[in-house]
């Protein structure tokens, strides 16, 4: 690949998840759902599906643009669904997961307790985007999450850092560039393979027991790279790539947590293994 492309790529995807979160966030209000479908504070899980499903949005998203086709997705089968913002930096509306992740999970504790008291459950399921596939983790392993959470659904997650296609690898090239994105936006700096955060999150282990881990990845993602890093080790963890189940898919790093009915699939199977059915081509019509 050339090596303007190495460099511009990258860029072009996190303009582009931008974009998809302010342009419908206008219209919407930041950081509040749909009166109606999920968010709904009211509504008490079925005997079918007997806990609520927190969804984690990823950096630059919020809690309404990152989920306004897999929300509906998972309402529509009988969840009840539920989606934060986290990570906000003052001044900097509609665009979140850039604070500190160990602040963002101290946030994400503070919404699921919220969650399980408004619906009575003992555990909640959580799927998450980019940072937040990866973010609960944090809270999972250090916050008491383990003992709150019955899975964690990862979709194109930053389990093990990314150097964004060799974007990263320029940082030492530009004299404070390094420092400056730390200071700015640590969401981000936390994110670069080797940072002390993802050293820390990962020691001793990928998971914890007592939950069900998915990793749902792209071969085509072009922002966590490499793609295999997103993958997990443990004892109770499902590494899924979507191109072995359907070839066809052509989804990168954005289009995966925004549109993409064949992970959409995977997170319902993820969600109900007990009822899973197999994930083809055609689950873009489920």
């Amino acid at each position: 690949m050339l090596p303007w492309k190495r460099v511009f790529r990258p860029l072009a995807a996190l303009l582009l998840t931008a974009a998809v979160a302010v342009v419908p966030a206008a219209a919407a209000h930041a950081g509040t759902a749909p009166s109606t479908g999920w968010n709904d504070y009211s509504c008490k899980p079925s005997a079918a599906h007997p806990r609520p499903v927190v969804l984690v949005h990823g950096t630059l998203g919020n809690s309404v643009d990152n989920w306004l086709a897999l929300a509906p997705y998972l309402e529509h089968r009988g969840y009840c669904v539920y989606s934060l913002d986290y990570g906000q930096l003052s001044g900097v509306p509609l665009i979140h997961g850039l604070g500190p992740i160990d602040k963002s999970a101290e946030q994400l504790s503070v919404f699921v307790d919220k969650v399980l008291a408004a619906t009575g459950a003992a555990k909640a399921d959580l799927v998450g985007h980019s940072q937040g596939g990866m973010m609960p983790r944090y809270y999972l392993k250090f916050l008491g999450g383990a003992g709150k959470v019955n899975a964690l659904v990862g979709i194109a997650p930053s389990n093990h850092g990314t150097n964004l296609s060799g974007l990263t690898n320029l940082l030492p090239y530009f004299p404070g560039a390094e420092d400056l994105l730390k200071a700015t936006t640590p969401g981000l700096a936390d994110q670069i393979a080797g940072s002390a955060f993802l050293t820390k999150l990962n020691a001793g282990g990928d998971t914890v027991p007592g939950v069900h881990y998915t990793v749902l990845a792209t071969k085509y993602d072009e922002v966590v790279a490499p793609w295999r890093g997103q993958y997990l080790t443990g004892p109770d963890v499902r590494n899924v790539l979507l191109q072995d189940l359907c070839p066809l898919d052509l989804s990168e790093h954005v289009a995966i947590g925004l549109l993409d009915r064949i992970a959409f699939h995977e997170v319902a199977n993820a969600l109900d293994p007990a009822h899973a059915t197999a994930t083809t081509c055609a689950s873009v019509f489920d």
